[in-house]
């Protein structure tokens, strides 16, 4: 399936929103117009080529996600291998990863994630409550273009896992909800990268991450 969004008169970059059945595909689509992108929602790997970056969405459950991605999985890794922009959103952060605890569940199998950015998402500590909701400050770790003019602001998160890569350089931010976790994180190519809250629903700092990701796909 393909849609193609009303644009900018003067687009910037041109961005695929992948569509595998799960995300809130239209809210981020609006974010993205709004930071200059031109975008199309679509699971044709073709247009994955044609894009200047692609974005993976995600609301719900890593297992669902990784089976229902998983049609599309060698496409998404060609973007990464292209050197193309990849940036996923919440759960498409975590699909970004190797695995997950949450996979693991009922006994069943663990799945595997994309592993472009090497570690496992973990559950949050019993006693601690989750899902993570709310409001959250982001402490930038190290430089990388989407985390510009963002450092010490707030974001909004919903979820109960968060990511533990296996190379500790690849928190780009971090954030504390008891424990200190990486809210935003990047392969160490730096073209592949993800944020744990939702930019579409943390109004400015949202805005201005969207901005950057929309300035990092009009360079290549």
């Amino acid at each position: 399936m393909s849609s193609v969004s009303s644009t900018q008169e003067q687009s910037l970059a041109s961005v695929v929103v992948v569509d595998y059945g799960l995300g809130n595909l239209r809210s981020v689509t609006r974010g993205l117009e709004r930071a200059g992108a031109e975008v199309e929602i679509t699971d044709d790997p073709a247009a994955f080529d044609a894009a200047d970056g692609v974005v993976l969405p995600g609301v719900g459950a890593f297992r669902e996600g990784i089976e229902n991605a998983d049609p599309l999985r060698e496409d998404l890794l060609a973007v990464a291998e292209r050197g193309q922009p990849l940036f996923g959103i919440c759960l498409g952060m975590q699909m970004l990863l190797t695995t997950s605890e949450e996979g693991e569940t009922d006994g069943d199998a663990a799945v595997e994630g994309l592993d472009l950015v090497p570690g496992t998402n973990v559950r949050f500590a019993e006693g601690q409550k989750v899902p993570h909701m709310g409001w959250n400050e982001l402490e930038v770790q190290r430089e990388h273009p989407l985390v510009e003019g963002v450092d010490g602001n707030y974001a909004y998160f919903v979820h109960s896992y968060y990511a533990v890569p296996d190379d500790e350089n690849a928190a780009v931010a971090t954030t504390d909800y008891e424990t200190e976790f990486p809210s935003i994180v990047a392969n160490e190519a730096g073209n592949v990268f993800g944020t744990q809250f939702h930019p579409e629903k943390s109004g400015e700092t949202g805005l201005q991450i969207l901005r950057n990701f929309v300035e990092i796909c009009a360079e290549e």
